[in-house]
């Protein structure tokens, strides 16, 4: 068990997706993404297993939720900055985790 204390070291923000482009490099299919989360943090990169449900143009303009305070991670030849959160749907494919209304980027999950 964890203590409040713990969840509350992670960084989880929002941010909209920015660019996305296809990743044929990676082990598994992926997509590169920049996610824009506002002034404090700016743009990010990641790399997310989320081919199955999503197309790089229909990720455009589209909100996450996202770990900001991690250490970069190099995937193949992307350095990855955040970790985008997303959940298994019943086939086990990652659904992005998004808020159901617009909000500001950069808004801390609480």
């Amino acid at each position: 068990m964890i203590t409040y204390a713990d969840f509350e070291a992670v960084d989880i923000r929002v941010g909209t997706i920015t660019r996305a482009e296809p990743f044929p490099e990676a082990r598994k299919p992926a997509i590169k993404l920049w996610v824009d989360f506002g002034g404090e943090i700016g743009e990010k990169r990641s790399s997310a297993q989320i081919t199955k449900h999503y197309t790089p143009e229909g990720l455009i303009g589209k909100q996450v939720l996202a770990v900001v305070n991690f250490p970069p991670r190099q995937i193949g030849k992307v350095m990855s900055e955040v970790l985008v959160l997303g959940m298994p749907d019943a086939d086990g494919e990652v659904v992005l985790v998004r808020p159901d209304l617009l909000v500001p980027n950069g808004g801390k999950l609480f």
